[in-house]
Order: C-alpha cells, then structure tokens, then sequence
C-alpha cells in the first residue's frame, strides 16, 4: 500500500492517492483542489474511486475535474450526500461567494461498508460530529480522518449539521480502535493514533 499526499487549495487541504501496489488501483481521497501536481498524478494512475470524508467546499472542488480525467466512481457518506448539491451546506458561497456546480455520488456509504480497491479493503467508519456525514477511512494501518481528527487538535463542529457531542464520541470511537495507526487527516500534519490517545486534549485518557 503506498499513500501520497497533496496540499493545496487556500485553507490549504491534505489530499490523498491510495494506491495498491499489487494492482495498481488506486482512489483519491479529499481532492478539494487541483493543481499541476495532483493532475499528473491522476493522469498517470488508475484512478477507480474518489472517496470523501465529508461534503465541505474545500474537500470536494476538486471532484469534477479528477472524474473527468479518470470516470473514477464517487464514494460518500449517505448522511453527507446532499451537501453535494446544497451550497448551504457545503458552505462554497460562503468560502467562494458562489455555490459549487452540483455533484451526483455514484456510491453512498454506510457505516461498517467495505470498499475494494485492488487487493486492499477499505472499511468505513461513521465519525459524526464535524458534519452528520463524516467519516473515516480505515485500510491496513492507515486512518484517512479528514476533519474529525487532526494531530493535537479536532475538527471543528460549527457549521450546519456538525455536533460537539458526536465529534467527541466519534473521537472515543477512533481511540477505542486496538492497535496503533498512521492518521492522515485533512488540514496540517500526519499523526499516529497512539500520539493522539496521549497527547491530544480532545481525547480522553
């Protein structure tokens, strides 16, 4: 399994290519820009699936231009699924001052869901909070967080639909996971589960 990481966009975003080696699958995660490096990136994979950890502007702007390039099928969470369409909530008129063409998903998930990619198995893990919707990726023993969990730091919970509450049971859940895990989250710095079990003020010890 190998992951790579693009940033870019004005906030700016973390978007991920999770490849299969063995097969060279590979799906996008988060592409809420794009640019020159992205692009060639896409271009040269076999890009099967875009996956979403939630329907925010800044995750998914990039969606329609990665689609076109690869017909890459979109995956997102089934409570997150209207933000594609609703400007309202995806907040792009207030972070752009105009709404975002509107996105079809060709897969909406669920909690528990197994996505294939290649030789991998992709689970999803519903983490409420930031948004209804949001959710985690789960794969080996990689974390793809998006905004629910940032190292030191959570997603914030107050634009339409987000929750405190659930945002920390959505934490607890993620800490309950055995084992330790590389976290690849949305905004700024890669994390271990372990660091965030220990160090982060959000979780409980």
């Amino acid at each position: 399994m190998k992951v790579t990481r693009y940033t870019g966009g004005p906030l700016p975003t973390n978007c991920y290519m999770l490849t299969d080696e063995s097969t060279g699958a590979s799906a996008v995660i988060d592409p809420g820009f794009v640019n020159a490096s992205l692009l060639k990136a896409v271009e040269e994979a076999d890009v099967q699936a875009i996956l979403l950890t939630h329907g925010h502007w800044d995750h998914i702007a990039g969606v329609a231009e990665i689609q076109k390039k690869t017909g890459a099928k979109l995956y997102i969470d089934a409570e997150d699924e209207l933000f594609l369409t609703d400007s309202a909530l995806n907040l792009s008129v207030e972070l752009t001052g105009r709404p975002l063409p509107p996105l079809k998903a060709d897969v909406t998930v669920s909690d528990g869901d197994v996505i294939p990619l290649g030789s991998l198995r992709i689970h999803v893990l519903h983490t409420p909070g930031h948004t209804i919707g949001s959710c985690c990726y789960v794969v080996e023993g990689a974390i793809f967080s998006g905004d629910t969990l940032f190292k030191m730091s959570a997603g914030r919970t107050d634009f339409p639909t987000g929750s405190y509450p659930q945002l920390l049971a959505s934490l607890k859940r993620l800490c309950a996971l055995e084992g330790d895990y590389h976290v690849y989250p949305g905004h700024e710095w890669e994390t271990t589960l372990g660091f965030e079990r220990k160090h982060n003020p959000f979780v409980e010890g």
